[in-house]
């Protein structure tokens, strides 16, 4: 701490030298130091930069002459001085400069500097320390000037400064964080540090910085609490701080005095309810909460915002129904959807906001023929109502809107012929109508008069799409199509004409045979996405090794009739996805060096030989590893090191053998893991329980030995939990008592909406690629395919193996449970009364143990027990009569070894 004070008096010490000594500084010298820096600067070839530093010329003599135009820098374009002559302005944003400003630069010599803009260049630099110097200025502004490196601790010297701008720059905050920096700029007026990598909470000071007016730190990665005062600012207009996930905090109860114009949170982790108090905010033109987990219902004092121009308030857990929003009539922008408003038919009021540009209604549960209301938007250039229940045909006044850029009516129950329907959306761009109910015959001339569209999505209708009717002069340059589902036959014959084509999806259609020579050849440069699924082509044109297309990252060819060796993609690959078909061969090392892969499934082909070596290094790389069902064998390679990303593993089905590899320790981000059906040779691998994120395991049908007793040891082991399958293994000893108390997932039964396990892999900024989780398991007493893991099933099997002992009393905790399968073991006792709290059982087999003693009573509170199997025990007494009892099969009852008899004897 001395040596830290000790250095910082030399700094201040320096600094007040140089000062000084700058301040000496003539008219003339500040005139020459700001030439000097025009000689280190260039222009960099943008057609929006003013070449403001053409006027810098200087008066330079010589012994016989004086050479150049001369003139004062007071009077140079971008230069302000004072009355003392000093220059106290430096304004040189979007000036298309380029160059480094080191430490060395004149500019800071430049002392009565009050006002330095740099913005908007080109400068690929650091920001140096001796900024300090510059300690007059009121107005700092580099931003989006390409400054990169940390933000020098410096800058928290500039205690003068009431703007200070350095967003839109690649740069770093120190390990001070903000309160460091800003602590002595009590002066702020604005404070705009977007896209600069904070990684810092807000400091609670800033509240007591009276003078703020902006505050803009978007994208910031900015943590903790948000101090809910700062909303409270006497002078703040705009507070902007939207994509800052980890950011929490409430909005507070607001006063009427309040100035904010733009209030925007989305993308945060702001949550609570809205106040009534909002309605305070009478100079508010822009509310965004989008993307939030906001939730109860829409204050009615929202709708008294008379000046908002912009409201998103989508992607949170509001509630209740949607109310008439017809008041705000100054609304350019409006979007509402994914929420969790009740069904409602009352939306005629969108034909009130006249001035609406941006309208997007997702995921509403509206259940209307709302296109009609739309009438009077003749302003609308982009409207999105997908996934909802809008049904009937699209009316003639909504074809009327001309103007529009973007339709979005996917996931509707629209129906009737498309047609030319479209044809008068000259500036139509992106169009998507896919997965409703139209039908008919449609093709590329139903388009062909839209010279704009770049965005085309058919799919999932009834239509049949005709390939053949084209002409080469009417094409337009698509950059997405989706024709999935549309009958196709064979190739789109118009995608010859295309090159600059980004997505291509053609998936679930009957195109058989081989691909077209001329697809590789289309869009080499540009496609990157190439989806086919569910389709019956059996190879390519020339039997290419290397895909061609050099920015491919989604390659998904599952479920088609594809043989041969495997395709290598190029080296941008993110998704490579080729399951079910018929590849065989073994994985090419080449694959090893997609170093962007992300999910690698080459599941259901008749692949073999071993693993290469170098699959290691790559599969620390991926989120998704499945190579299920093949005949891979050999020892299973080491999968991670830390910081793995893996989520998924699938090995299984295939022929591997040897131990489990210790390296799974090491994924961390876990959550499915499957090496079922091989001839894995080992004990339990309880080190696995130490995996925070792990949710599904399953082991069955290997050559697993040993007992379960040492679970015991770990600590919290398998909190996450919800699926494991250990059968047909070789397994012996008492079932694990303690574990069954710490599997903390199968203790509580899951309330809210059921969603599917997955992983979305972004492939570009804005897009991801959700991948569900499969997997195949034994479930009232039938070995079936789940193609997608709902997060509130839950299931044990611990079938087929040596466990002998009682059941143990810690089962009756895991109230979650809805598939327990004992079966086939030495298991002795009773079965337990209490198995009756498990309230969401729904299949129940303890057959062929040795059992005895009653079924229990209790059992008949199991409502949703469908399934119950305990023959080939040594059962006796009543088997219990009424609800799901009466529909079990005898079968599930009776054994060789049973003896029972039911309460009423028919002919007695």
């Amino acid at each position: 701490m001395a040596s830290f004070f000790l250095q910082t008096i030399s700094l201040a010490n320096l600094l007040v030298v140089l000062s000084c000594s700058a301040s000496l500084l003539s008219h003339d010298e500040e005139c020459s130091a700001l030439f000097e820096f025009k000689q280190t600067m260039f222009y960099q070839d943008y057609d929006y930069g003013l070449h403001k530093l053409d006027s810098w010329r200087i008066l330079i003599k010589t012994n016989t002459s004086e050479n150049g135009s001369g003139s004062d820098c007071c009077l140079w374009d971008g230069v302000e001085c004072s009355n003392e002559w000093h220059v106290i302005g430096l304004d040189l944003g979007k000036s298309s400069l380029s160059g480094v400003i080191n430490s060395s630069s004149t500019l800071f010599k430049l002392v009565h500097l009050q006002m330095l803009n740099l913005s908007m260049n080109f400068f690929e630099s650091q920001i140096p320390s001796e900024i300090a110097w510059l300690k007059q200025l009121r107005s700092l502004d580099l931003s989006y000037s390409l400054f990169n490196g940390q933000i020098p601790n410096e800058i928290s010297y500039l205690v003068q400064l009431s703007t200070l701008d350095l967003s839109g720059n690649p740069l770093k905050l120190q390990s001070h964080g903000l309160e460091y920096l800003l602590q002595n700029m009590t002066r702020l007026e604005s404070l705009h540090l977007s896209g600069v990598e904070l990684r810092s909470s807000v400091p609670c000071f800033l509240a007591n910085f009276s003078s703020l007016r902006s505050i803009e730190l978007i994208d910031c990665q900015l943590q903790d609490e948000f101090p809910s005062a700062m909303f409270h600012l006497p002078k703040l207009k705009h507070i902007l701080l939207r994509d800052n996930s980890n950011l929490t905090g409430s909005l507070p109860e607001f006063h009427n005095n309040s100035l904010l114009q733009y209030l925007d949170v989305s993308s945060t982790g702001f949550t609570g309810i809205i106040s009534e108090s909002i309605g305070n905010l009478n100079h508010l033109e822009a509310l965004a909460l989008g993307k939030c987990h906001f939730s109860g219902h829409i204050p009615g004092s929202l709708l008294n915002l008379t000046q908002l121009t912009y409201l998103t308030i989508s992607k949170n857990e509001f509630t209740g129904l949607v109310p008439s929003f017809a008041s705000l009539s100054k609304l350019t922008v409006l979007v509402l959807g994914y929420n969790s408003f009740d069904i409602g038919r009352e939306y005629n009021w969108i034909n009130k906001l006249s001035k609406l540009r941006t309208l997007y209604l997702d995921h509403m549960n509206i259940q209307d023929e709302i296109l009609p209301y739309l009438a009077n938007l003749t302003k609308l250039n982009a409207v999105s109502m997908r996934r909802n229940f809008i049904f009937g045909r699209i009316p003639t006044s909504f074809l009327n809107r001309t103007q529009l850029i973007a339709i979005d009516l996917q996931g509707n129950q629209l129906q009737g012929q498309i047609s030319r329907s479209f044809l008068n959306f000259k500036s139509l761009e992106y169009l998507a109508v896919a997965y409703n109910n139209f039908s008919g015959t449609v093709g590329i001339e139903s388009f062909t008069g839209l010279k704009k569209l770049e965005y085309l999505t058919l799919d999932g209708n009834r239509l049949s799409f005709i390939t053949t009717n084209y002409t080469n002069d009417t094409q337009q340059e698509l950059r997405y199509l989706g024709l999935s589902s549309c009958n196709l036959k064979e190739f789109p014959a118009f995608l010859q004409l295309q090159t600059k084509m980004e997505y291509l999806l053609l998936n679930d259609n009957e195109i058989t045979g081989l691909i077209p020579n001329w697809v590789w050849n289309n869009s080499r440069k540009t496609l990157r996405m190439l989806a086919l699924t569910d389709n019956f082509i059996s190879g390519f044109h020339g039997h290419p090794h290397f895909l061609p297309w050099i920015s491919l990252e989604v390659f998904d060819m599952s479920n088609n009739q594809l043989q041969g060796q495997l395709l290598i993609p190029p080296e941008t690959i993110v998704i490579y996805v080729v399951s079910n078909n018929n590849f065989t061969g073994d994985i090419p090392p080449s694959i090893c060096e997609l170093k962007s892969l992300r999910v690698l499934d080459l599941s259901s082909n008749k692949m073999s030989r071993t693993l290469p070596p170098c699959l290691g290094n790559l599969i620390n790389l991926l989120s998704i590893l499945d190579l299920k069902g093949n005949n891979f064998h050999g020892p299973m390679v080491n999968t991670c090191k830390q910081g793995s990303l893996l989520k998924k593993i699938d090995l299984s089905e295939n022929l591997f053998t040897g131990q489990v590899s210790k390296s799974l320790a090491n994924c961390t981000n876990l959550e499915f893991l499957s090496l079922a059906d091989n001839s894995f040779e080992d004990i339990f691998p309880l080190w696995l329980g130490t995996l925070p994120k792990l949710q599904v395991l399953l082991l069955r049908s290997n050559k697993f030995y040993g007992t379960l007793e040492s679970l015991s040891t770990i600590n919290s082991p398998f909190l996450t939990l919800r699926i494991i399958d250990i059968s047909n293994n070789y397994f012996t000893g008492q079932l694990p008592i303690k574990s069954f108390q710490t599997w903390k997932a199968m203790k509580s039964v899951y309330i809210g909406e059921s969603t599917a396990m997955e992983s979305k892999i972004p492939i570009d900024k804005g897009n991801s690629f959700e991948f569900p989780y499969s997997m195949t398991l034994t479930n009232k007493g039938v070995k079936r395919a789940y193609q997608k893991i709902l997060n509130i099933f839950t299931a044990i099997d611990l079938s087929c193996n040596n466990f002998e002992g009682q059941i143990p009393q810690s089962l009756q905790d895991l109230n979650g449970l809805q598939s327990l399968n004992l079966s086939n073991n030495h298991l002795t006792g009773r079965i337990l009364p209490s198995f009756g709290n498990l309230k969401n059982l729904e299949s129940l087999d303890l057959s062929q143990n040795e059992l005895s003693g009653h079924i229990p009573q209790q059992l008949l509170q199991l409502g949703f027990l469908s399934i119950l199997n305990v023959s080939f025990n040594h059962l006796e007494g009543r088997i219990p009569q009424g609800k799901q009892f009466n529909t079990f099969e005898n079968n599930s009852i009776h054994g060789q070894s049973l003896v029972m008899w039911r309460t009423i004897i028919q002919g007695m």
